[in-house]
């Protein structure tokens, strides 16, 4: 029987077109409940077939009022890019296209588009020509895959092989990293089987920049990795690398960048191509699906011997670049298809300019709110306070629809984080943005005078 892919296809590309093209009006948050979700999804086990056309409307039915906008303009909460209409039309194909990514035998093509994007990328941030790619899920795998590699490094110069005996017994590794870290570095130091107790916090500057002298005092006593940051996820401050570089020694020196490494193309990072290993999310700043995280390593050999594998059954080229020899996953989607798609419409400089824009956004929105304003806005974040009620104001502005943003704590401050990191974010969206915010400050302001 021929399959019907044009019903169940055409159906859910109308409502793709829908939605893409009601981005610029619609509501931001999402406006019903979970209740009211699992109502309309809900129910018994389906026991007989459904019409495929008939399940493609449902589910976008459904679903409608549960979807948050993160490719809205006026989305900025957390860090979370958009997608460019190359990049979401190659995931599309990558999907119909349903490559198992893994083997070079397996997905020839999906192999070569890896190989040939991650060269570009390497060339895009400036990193040593022989550094090796692996494309992830996103920062947290990116930031694993690296520090596992660390850790074979590592504890290799300290004459263990942690890949044959494990960790029982092993030297123990000390992770200097800065107070103002993200979580991701802690969850993969768990999944490492390193734990957080191997974690030295540095001490850091008022923007979350790790102190260099802080830094100086912990070197020296047996294997060490440190995890530097580009781009601190509330401030969007970047870490001296070139001093801490300079200060490693035999350190391994890991950069999380999830997305301030993008910023390189704008304006350079000392000390960025000094580092060992590196991580970004390709879903942020370049506005690629879902999901898209890259991990690259100065020490193809370390990388390797902490992710290859190898196996009778599997058919391995040794002239042939094999994924999974670069990243913790074995099946996997073929996700370089559109990170490839992303760069070849962008070009070097159309993903500057992109990085650019958002970065004028971020300081656009600084002007406007500069009294409430608590970070220098050297990126494309903006960190806001309006006090102690500052949570109930973030949950006005969510509740009220036109725009999205996160909120957070900073040095023991509540605040509201803002950051500009969608390709379609014009001066308008900030500008009808920045008065929702106004409007709600005043609104709660006004309620708690009465009150």
């Amino acid at each position: 029987m021929q399959p019907d892919w044009e019903g169940p296809l055409g159906e859910a590309y109308a409502r793709a077109m829908t939605y893409l093209q009601g981005l610029p009006v619609r509501r931001v948050g999402a406006s019903v409940t979970a209740d009211e979700l699992r109502a309309r999804l809900g129910g018994p086990l389906p026991h007989q077939p459904a019409n495929p056309v008939d399940v493609v409307t449902d589910l976008a039915e459904g679903v409608e009022g549960g979807l948050v906008a993160t490719g809205s303009g006026r989305f900025f909460g957390f860090v979370i890019g958009g997608a460019t209409p190359a990049s979401l039309a190659a995931d599309w194909l990558a999907t119909v296209w349903d490559q198992n990514a893994g083997l070079y035998a397996a997905a020839p093509a999906a192999a070569m588009v890896e190989e040939i994007a991650a060269g570009w990328l390497v060339e895009l941030f400036g990193l040593p020509k022989q550094t090796s790619v692996g494309f992830v899920t996103g920062g947290q795998m990116a930031n694993f895959t690296a520090l596992a590699a660390a850790r074979h490094a590592v504890l290799r110069n300290a004459g263990w092989d942690v890949e044959v005996d494990g960790l029982v017994g092993a030297p123990p590794i000390r992770v200097l990293v800065g107070a103002e870290r993200h979580d991701t570095v802690d969850r993969a130091l768990r999944f490492l089987g390193l734990g957080t107790r191997c974690i030295v916090p540095i001490a850091v500057d008022g923007q979350g920049r790790m102190r260099p002298d802080a830094l100086a005092s912990e070197l020296g006593h047996g294997p060490t990795i440190i995890c530097a940051q580009a781009g601190n996820v509330n401030t969007g401050a970047i870490d001296p690398l070139d001093e801490i570089c300079a200060l490693s020694g035999d350190a391994w020196v890991h950069v999380d960048g999830a997305f301030g490494l993008w910023s390189a193309l704008t304006q350079p990072i000392p000390g960025l191509a000094e580092a060992d290993s590196w991580a970004t999310d390709a879903h942020k700043w370049l506005n690629v699906p879902y999901d898209s995280g890259l991990v690259f390593c100065a020490h193809p050999e370390a990388h390797q011997a902490a992710m290859a594998v190898r196996a009778a059954y599997l058919i391995h080229d040794t002239e042939k670049r094999d994924p999974l020899d670069y990243n913790p996953e074995f099946s996997r989607r073929a996700r370089g298809f559109a990170v490839y798609a992303a760069i070849r419409a962008l070009g070097r400089s159309g993903i500057t300019e992109l990085v650019d824009r958002c970065q004028a956004m971020a300081r656009r929105f600084a002007e406007q709110l500069e009294p409430y304003v608590l970070n220098e806005v050297r990126l494309n974040q903006v960190l806001v306070s309006f006090g102690p009620e500052t949570p109930q104001i973030v949950q006005s502005i969510q509740e009220e629809g036109t725009a999205w943003m996160s909120g957070t704590t900073w040095q023991g401050k509540p605040a509201m984080r803002i950051s500009v990191s969608n390709w379609t974010t014009t001066a308008a969206d900030v500008d009808r943005s920045v008065e929702i915010v106004r409007r709600c400050v005043e609104n709660r302001r006004a309620r708690s005078t009465q009150g």
